[in-house]
């Protein structure tokens, strides 16, 4: 069978230092690259690349075929992808058929639209609720559970009084300046990694 009828829906997500995930009902969403080789680095979205290409033809190629999605994956997005340009977002699987139904030759019955989408009005309401609730995540500690560290060690590591990262998680936003800061924190601690795995490399070789 062409098409693949479910009641999960589609989430991404993308983190504030960058890493993007993918989900479909709770797993993560292949990215289907052995079939459709347009981007080695993942996904993307609200944006026209290859990444944002990939995930449309992960999307479609998860709930059709493989003819289904790479005929229409250049459509779906600049119809759909692009336009999911916020941290978070939920797409229905019910919404990806009706587009296909609409935007390709693929015939999908009426009937059976008209039933799964009563069956997910329900599930909509759910999704829409925990999408708000996602928004209202606080940058801050958001940050601090990313990095594995207390609100004090990130004022330490700023080199700033606490009082000031407590003031940035009371108005749940970062300055400029702070989030260059830690972007560069983040990226001196990667080199040190890099350079400790190549010590302890050379130490190696020295033993043996």
């Amino acid at each position: 069978m062409a098409i693949k009828h479910s009641h999960h829906v589609f989430k991404g997500h993308k983190a504030l230092l960058g890493n993007r995930y993918v989900t479909y009902g709770e797993l993560e969403l292949p990215n289907r690259f052995e079939e459709y080789p347009k981007s080695k680095n993942g996904f993307d979205w609200g944006v026209n690349g290859s990444a944002s290409l990939q995930l449309s033809y992960a999307i479609l190629r998860q709930i059709s075929t493989k003819e289904i999605a790479s005929e229409n994956a250049e459509k779906f997005l600049k119809d759909v992808v692009i336009s999911l340009n916020s941290r978070d977002w939920v797409l229905n699987s019910f919404d990806v058929l009706e587009w296909i139904s609409k935007n390709s030759d693929t015939h999908i019955d009426e009937e059976e639209l008209n039933i799964n989408n009563n069956n997910m009005v329900q599930n909509r309401t759910i999704y829409t609720k925990t999408k708000t609730i996602e928004k209202k995540t606080n940058i801050v500690k958001e940050i601090c559970k990313e990095l594995g560290i207390t609100q004090k060690a990130l004022a330490n590591i700023l080199e700033v009084p606490e009082g000031t990262v407590s003031s940035w998680a009371v108005k749940n936003e970062i300055p400029r300046l702070g989030k260059k800061a830690i972007e560069f924190y983040i990226q001196s601690t990667k080199n040190q990694q890099i350079v400790d795995s190549y010590k302890n490399f050379v130490r190696l070789l020295n033993v043996s």
